[in-house]
């Protein structure tokens, strides 16, 4: 029996001068097609920002071709182990933003120039437990809710764009503290920590390689995480912590412990949450009402649900509910 080949998933970053952020993903994509690789590569001028995943031949292949390019010799690739491609299509995009902050002129800053110092995994625990620290979770509020750093705070956002008036609404959290900030693989801190510092926050530190890093570290070996990290391929969460698996998500319908993420079923809605197997099936994958009786929901059209059966589940759960309100 042949044995089953190993495939690797790939994140990295660099932020570096691209001349010609269209031309070159157009290049780039046909580079990775050929190499048969699948993922999610974003380009600006500001440098390139991806995930790719493939064979181990392959993704070897695609490192030996990066650090050939001068431009990109120095990248840091995280590695994982997976059993099959993470994604389905390979995709490379530029963009106006490399990570998108849209900042006016006179506040965009540049992670070459400015940014905070960086934290190796030790460090990063250490400092969690100091009691002047607080430690701010710069992903998406779905990102946190799924796996944090114990203690973390959670800002209350849908994309990374609203961070900068979230702290400019939440200030006093963060005035006179060490401010520790973390996010999966680094390239978010990179480029808001050097905003935190333009705006007056002198003490700040960042996780260095992010969450994954963190993770992987034989030392500290994920510890104070909680939960999964969310990450953008089709596993949607790995763990962190090697030490305890703590489960901190919560199934959208019932609150009891999860770490499921689906999308909702009603297409333009598409909203992802938490919710279990038993509790996808009742709730038809919509994640209200709504998007339950949309004659689009994909879960009935997926299971071929007849009217009759897709009426009987929703007594059901108007039953429950006018149960529970009593």
């Amino acid at each position: 029996m042949k044995e089953k080949e190993m495939y690797h998933v790939l994140l990295y970053y660099n932020f570096t001068p691209i001349e010609d952020e269209e031309a070159f993903a157009a290049e780039h994509l046909a580079a990775c097609k050929a190499l048969g690789l699948k993922g999610r590569i974003l380009v600006s001028k500001d440098g390139i920002n991806g995930t790719v995943s493939g064979p181990v031949s392959q993704t070897d292949a695609y490192i030996e071709m990066m650090h050939a390019d001068e431009r990109f010799k120095d990248t840091v690739f995280k590695t994982d182990e997976h059993d099959g491609h993470a994604f389905k299509k390979m995709h490379v995009r530029p963009r106006e933003e490399l990570v998108t902050l849209r900042l006016d002129e006179d506040e965009d800053t540049d992670p070459n120039k400015l940014t905070a110092a960086y934290l190796e995994p030790i460090e990063f625990y250490e400092a969690m437990q100091d009691e002047n620290t607080v430690v701010l979770d710069t992903r998406n509020d779905y990102e946190y809710d799924v796996g944090h750093f114990r203690g973390a705070i959670r800002p209350d956002i849908r994309s990374f764009r609203e961070l900068p008036e979230w702290v400019k609404e939440n200030k006093e959290l963060l005035e006179g503290k060490r401010v520790l900030t973390y996010c999966t693989g680094g390239i978010r801190c990179e480029k808001f920590t050097g905003w935190l510092i333009d705006k007056g926050f002198e003490d700040v530190g960042q996780l260095h390689g992010g969450i994954v890093t963190y993770g992987k570290d034989p030392e500290v070996q994920g510890k104070l995480w909680d939960g999964q990290c969310y990450v953008f391929d089709e596993r949607l969460t790995v763990p962190i912590n090697q030490t305890e698996h703590v489960i901190v998500g919560r199934d959208h319908f019932d609150g009891t412990p999860c770490e499921r993420y689906v999308n909702c079923a009603e297409p333009e809605c598409n909203e992802q949450f938490l919710c279990s197997e038993e509790n996808e099936h009742k709730y038809m994958r919509g994640c209200s009402h709504a998007c339950r009786v949309d004659p689009r929901n994909r879960y009935i059209i997926e299971h071929d649900l007849s009217e009759e059966e897709v009426a009987r589940r929703l007594r059901v759960i108007e039953e429950e509910s006018l149960a529970k309100s009593m």
